[in-house]
């Protein structure tokens, strides 16, 4: 089924100028176009539309997965009340004697929610099985880190860095066969607000296009 993601503005992600109404075009998991809204829908008038306030993107890399995802904790809703709802690490990690199921079910609620910060890549090396598994089967891909990123970890990939920085890849200019549907969309009018505001604004992230995180 073919559907048209739209939104306010689109950002391609390197020098090419923000597109006012821009949309792309979704075949499957694949980018089948990129361009004005209402040129992808007078071409293709059988496709369904969803409409995003806000700004669509490329999707965005964190840099910091092992950090994230491996050495620090991410407590279930229902221990919020003796854990709290924020990332353990150091001595509060080291007391719950972490087991690698515990680990695993810790990297899927970490998972979501860099999801739910447009991210769909992370960077540095995962170890613990459960982990790689929790981070593959939700769609995110590892890339290589060639160096430290400069701390503290977070999980807005926009925190100390700009949109143009963490943007894992480009919007091909007229979609490309083979390249994956992958972007995510954040409610502000503008890039300039989008790095203010940072990425808890995402309002949508597609992963091959799968919408894998929607805000309610």
């Amino acid at each position: 089924m073919l559907t048209i993601h739209a939104a306010d503005l689109l950002v391609p992600g390197d020098r090419r100028p923000a597109l006012p109404d821009g949309a792309v075009l979704v075949n499957g998991r694949e980018l089948a176009a990129v361009g004005p809204y209402e040129e992808l829908a007078a071409a293709h008038p059988t496709a369904r539309t969803r409409r995003w306030p806000g700004v669509l993107t490329p999707g965005l890399l964190n840099p910091y997965g092992p950090e994230l995802l491996e050495q620090a904790y991410h407590p279930d809703p229902r221990e919020a009340g003796e854990l709290g709802t924020e990332p353990l690490t150091g001595e509060a990690l080291a007391r719950l004697g972490m087991t690698e199921a515990r680990w695993g079910a810790s990297a899927r609620r970490g998972v979501q929610r860099l999801l739910a910060h447009g991210v769909v890549a992370v960077a540095g090396d995962l170890r613990r099985p459960a982990v790689v598994d929790a981070v593959h089967r939700a769609g995110l891909s590892v890339e290589q880190r060639f160096g430290e990123p400069a701390g503290p970890a977070a999980l807005d990939p926009l925190a100390g860095r700009s949109p143009a920085e963490a943007i894992l890849l480009p919007l091909p200019p007229d979609g490309a066969d083979g390249t994956a549907a992958t972007f995510a969309v954040f409610d502000v009018p503008d890039a300039a607000a989008l790095a203010a505001r940072g990425a808890g604004t995402c309002v949508a992230t597609v992963v091959a296009g799968r919408l894998v995180h929607r805000r309610r």
